[in-house]
C-alpha cells in the first residue's frame, strides 16, 4: 500500500469518529483540501478525498469505486454480506434492476397525492407551536413530520410511528470516537417483517402493498416477485432513510434561518425563495457528511496510487465548502448562484429520496411561515446527534440535531459566527492533532 498519502498529511488528521470533529468538521476539511486532497488514515486505513472536482468524478466512476461492499466505512472494512435488496449498496445490473422498482414509490402521481397529506399534518402542528414561547424543532418538528410522511407512504399504522423512528434512530449511534461494530454483520429490524405480513392479509394503496405485487426480471433475466427478505431490507431502507435526512434538514435550516435573521425576512416575504433555501442548507450543512466506497481496481488520484482494495470515504461535507466553487463556503446565503451540492451524492447512486426530502422541508416551511416568522435557537442547550455527550453515543454517517430548543419573543443571543478555515466555533484550532 502507497504511504506517500499518510506521509503528505502528516500535518492533519482526520477520523470521523472524533467527537471534536464531528462538532464542527469544517477546519479540518480545509485543511484536507489544502494540505492533502488525497489522505491516508493510518490508524483505522482508509483514504478520503475533499475537494470537489475530484468527488465530482469518483462518483460518475462507479466501475472504479463501487458500492457493493457498502456505503459506511465500517462495513467496507469488516467485508458485511449484505442482505438481498440492499440497494443503495448494489451494484449494476442488480442495483439497476431494484432502483428500478424503488423509483415506483416517488413517481410524481404519488407524490402528489402526499403533497396535501403533509400540509394538513405541517398545518396542524404549527396552529400547535404558533402561540407557544418555546418548543423544539426536532422534537416537535423535525422529529414528527419525516416520521409520519414515510409511514403513511409505507402503510404502517399510525400508532405505529413512533416506532419506527425509535428503530431508525437506534441504527445510528455507537460509543463516542469508536468505529460501528459490524462484526455480527448488517443487522435489519426484523420487526418490519410484521408490516409486511399484515399488509399480505390486508392490501392498501401503499408502498408495502405495492411492492408485494410488484413483477419484475431480474439481473440474471428470471421473471418474479420480490422475496421476504427482499421487501423487509427494502422497508428497512425506506424507513431509515425517509426519516433521517428530512429531520436533519429541517434542523439546519431552522438554525440557519435562526442566525441570518434577514435572509429569513426575505423568504417571508417572498416564500419563492423556499427552493433555493432548502438547497443552501443542504450544501452548507449536509446531513450525510461522508459517503464510503470500495476501490475495485487501481486508480491515481493526485499524482498517487491508490491500490485495489482500498477504502475511502468522499467527504461531501467539504466538496460542499470547496472555495474553488463557492464563495465564501462558510456563510449561508439563499441568494447564492446554485452549482450543484454533493449532498445527496451524483450519477447511478444519487439519492432516490431526494424528491420527496426536498419536497417535505418545502412545504413544512410554507406552512410554518404562515404561523411564525421569527425565532431564535439556544444552542447552548441544544444537542447535536453526532455529539451527544449525554448518551456517550455517536455517528459518523449522519450529522444532525437530536434537540434544538427554540424559542420566541425573548432577546437575540449574541451573532453566532461560523468558524473559517482552521478554526472551530470557539475560535481554538481544528484537526484533532497532527500526525
Amino acid at each position: 500500500m502507497s504511504q506517500s498519502a499518510a506521509q503528505d498529511s502528516s500535518a492533519v488528521y482526520y477520523d470521523p469518529c472524533l467527537w471534536e470533529i464531528a462538532l464542527n468538521p469544517y477546519p479540518v476539511y480545509c485543511r484536507l483540501r489544502e494540505e492533502a486532497p488525497l489522505y491516508y488514515n493510518e490508524k483505522y486505513d482508509f483514504y478520503a478525498v475533499s475537494r470537489y472536482a475530484d468527488m465530482q468524478r469518483y462518483f460518475a466512476d462507479h466501475e472504479t469505486f463501487i458500492s457493493g461492499k457498502g456505503g459506511i466505512l465500517e462495513l467496507i472494512k469488516e467485508n458485511v454480506k449484505m442482505p438481498e435488496g440492499t440497494f443503495i449498496f448494489e451494484d449494476p445490473p442488480q442495483h439497476t434492476v431494484h432502483r428500478r422498482i424503488v423509483q415506483r414509490i416517488f413517481s410524481p402521481k404519488r407524490l402528489s397525492v402526499l403533497d396535501e397529506k403533509i400540509r394538513d399534518m405541517s398545518a396542524r402542528i404549527f396552529d400547535e407551536l404558533k402561540d407557544r414561547d418555546d418548543f423544539d424543532f426536532i422534537a416537535d418538528v423535525g422529529g414528527q413530520i419525516p416520521m409520519r410522511v414515510i409511514g403513511m407512504l409505507l402503510g404502517i399504522p399510525e400508532q405505529d410511528f413512533q416506532e419506527v423512528r425509535r428503530i431508525t434512530d437506534s441504527k445510528l449511534v455507537t460509543e463516542e470516537g469508536k468505529p460501528v461494530d459490524y462484526s455480527d454483520g448488517l443487522n435489519l429490524e426484523l420487526s418490519f417483517e410484521r408490516y409486511v405480513d399484515w399488509r399480505m392479509e390486508n392490501p392498501s394503496d401503499d408502498v408495502i402493498t405495492e411492492l408485494l405485487g410488484v413483477e419484475f426480471t431480474d439481473e440474471n433475466g428470471v421473471e418474479r416477485k420480490l422475496s421476504q427478505e427482499e421487501l423487509v431490507t427494502f422497508v428497512n431502507l425506506l424507513a431509515g432513510a425517509g426519516n433521517e435526512t428530512t429531520n436533519r434538514l429541517i434542523g439546519w435550516m431552522a438554525k440557519s434561518f435562526a442566525e441570518n435573521p434577514d435572509q429569513l425576512r426575505d423568504v417571508v416575504a417572498n416564500p419563492d425563495l423556499i427552493p433555493q433555501a432548502i438547497e443552501e442548507a443542504l450544501r452548507l450543512e449536509p446531513p450525510p457528511p461522508h459517503v464510503g466506497r470500495y476501490v475495485a481496481k487501481d486508480v491515481e488520484i493526485q499524482v498517487q496510487t491508490m491500490p485495489a482494495g482500498s477504502a475511502i470515504l468522499l467527504l461531501v461535507g467539504s466538496a460542499n465548502h470547496d472555495d474553488e466553487v463557492f464563495e465564501n463556503p462558510e456563510q449561508f446565503n439563499i441568494h447564492r448562484p446554485k452549482p450543484r451540492h454533493m449532498s445527496f451524492g451524483d450519477g447511478i447512486h444519487t439519492c432516490i429520496g431526494n424528491v420527496l426530502a426536498r419536497m417535505e422541508a418545502r412545504i413544512v416551511f410554507e406552512e410554518l411561515l404562515q404561523r411564525i416568522q421569527d425565532w431564535n435557537v439556544d444552542l447552548e442547550h441544544a444537542r447535536l446527534s453526532s455529539t451527544s455527550t449525554s448518551t456517550s453515543t455517536s455517528t459518523s454517517t449522519v450529522r444532525g440535531w437530536e434537540s434544538l430548543p427554540t424559542y420566541r419573543n425573548r432577546e437575540r443571543p449574541a451573532e453566532y459566527s461560523r468558524a473559517g478555515c482552521g478554526q472551530s466555533p470557539g475560535g481554538s484550532q481544528g484537526g484533532g492533532g497532527s500526525r
